[in-house]
């Protein structure tokens, strides 16, 4: 069954283009150009996927964000010509699954979908053993072990938590903040900057492994995400 993509955007020349560009590669896109409109629209009948614009009449795209993220863990892209830092954060903390900047390449949006999609498996590694969407790796939290393919990682504990923390939300971004509060809760004049030492050695760690991949992507200005291996 194909998938089904809403296109929440008020430029409706750009949402049409998305939407035919998106029926092309098989998937069934519908357009909302009105924020209040597509909120009504997502709790009577929620797509597999949400391409969310940030600046909206009736409703705007955050305000949709923090109210579907409260029952909800559709997928979500969040689209908009406002690239502020701040933005981008909020959007993310809030629980966007990616995010595209104006302007940009229909084709573009069409690989990230597919991508957010392929993402969207549940997986958990907040305890026991648990393997990362599509992927050789496995995080046993109980004993703090990570494995790639049954070999075992030399990870510190706090790199193991890091990776612990990404793999558990395979595609999720996360700010330099929030993974910062993952390693180090009771110490909170840890420079953000430690983060960046940690996820270096992590990625050497594992590049062994995976000489043609980099499972942790860095994406400017916003964090980091744990890409998953194809399967």
């Amino acid at each position: 069954m194909s998938k089904r993509i809403l296109i929440v955007e008020d430029e409706t020349d750009l949402a049409q283009i998305l939407a035919e560009y998106l029926q092309r590669d098989g998937f069934v896109a519908t357009t909302i150009a009105d924020g209040l409109m597509a909120m009504a629209a997502l709790r009577q009948a929620p797509p597999d996927l949400l391409l969310l614009d940030l600046m909206l009449p009736g409703m705007d795209g955050i305000s949709i964000l923090r109210e579907l993220r409260k029952t909800s863990e559709l997928p979500v892209i969040m689209v908009t010509a406002r690239t502020e830092e701040i933005d981008r954060l909020l959007g993310l903390e809030l629980g966007a699954d990616d995010y595209i900047c104006k302007p940009y390449s229909p084709r573009e949006v069409v690989a990230r979908v597919k991508t957010v999609l392929r993402r969207a498996q549940p997986t958990s590694a907040a305890s026991g053993s648990a393997s990362a969407s599509g992927s050789p790796l496995e995080i046993d939290a109980d004993t703090m072990q990570a494995r790639v393919a049954g070999k075992n990682l030399d990870l510190t504990p706090k790199e193991f938590r890091l990776l612990q923390t990404l793999a558990g939300k395979p595609g999720r971004v996360f700010s330099r903040a929030q993974l910062l509060d993952a390693l180090y809760a009771d110490n909170l004049e840890v420079s953000e900057r430690a983060i960046d030492s940690h996820l270096k050695n992590l990625r050497r760690k594992l590049a062994p492994a995976f000489p043609d991949e980099e499972p942790i992507r860095s994406i400017y200005g916003v964090g980091f995400a744990f890409e998953p291996f194809p399967s």
